[in-house]
This record gives structure tokens, C-alpha cells and sequence, in this order.
């Protein structure tokens, strides 16, 4: 898995591209979102669309993520995720915890809208 972090108007966007599964990879992306919240970054969106495959420890990754930013009144919110990995996430049930974004856009309004 392949992964870019991007701070823009106090959004955190991580673009995450290939397989989300456990490994190095998502242990360090994991770090720096952990570094990163330090500086209090509370928002954040994850863009699924170039995302191919995920296993439960990748579920596991993003249901991290959310209790990392909500244990700290923030938000998060995933960003078009491919047609596998939105069945997934409704198989799994976690379509419900999850705020689902069509694009950039949609995401930074939600998350702004959040903070409310």
C-alpha cells in the first residue's frame, strides 16, 4: 500500500492507493497521523477510490483512524470508495459509523459542517 498525507485547510487527507492490509505501510501511516494529531489536526478524510483490495485488519485501520480523531472531538470521513470496498464496508456493517464522500468537496464540507 501506497499512502500521501496532505494538510490543507486544517483537513487532514490521507490518499491511500493499492491494498490496505496489515504491514509496514500502515503502521507508519498510522505514526503520522498519531504525529499529526499532536499538532491538533481533528479533521480528516481518507480517499479510498484508488484502494483495490481490504482485509479486516485494513477495517481495522480505518476504524482506528475514526476512534483516534473522535477521542479527540474530531471527525473523519472516507472519500469514494471503490465498489468492493463500499460493499465491504456495508457487509461489515460499517457503512453506519462511517460518513461516506463522493469527492473532495463533499468531504470538506461535511467535516467543516462537524466542528459545529
Amino acid at each position: 500500500m501506497k499512502y500521501q498525507t496532505e494538510l490543507k485547510d486544517e483537513i487532514l487527507y490521507i490518499r491511500l492507493e493499492g491494498d490496505l492490509i496489515a504491514g509496514k505501510d500502515t503502521q507508519q501511516m498510522i505514526d503520522a497521523v498519531d504525529g499529526l494529531q499532536e499538532g491538533k489536526v481533528l479533521l480528516c478524510a481518507v480517499d479510498l477510490s484508488h484502494v483495490r483490495f481490504m482485509d479486516s485488519s485494513g477495517m481495522g485501520v480505518l476504524v482506528s483512524l475514526l476512534t483516534k480523531f473522535r477521542n479527540r472531538s474530531g471527525e473523519l470521513v472516507l472519500i469514494k470508495p471503490s465498489d468492493h470496498i463500499r460493499k465491504l464496508l456495508i457487509v461489515t456493517k460499517l457503512n453506519a459509523i462511517f460518513t461516506i464522500a463522493e469527492n473532495d468537496e463533499f468531504a470538506a464540507q461535511f467535516l467543516k459542517e462537524s466542528t459545529y
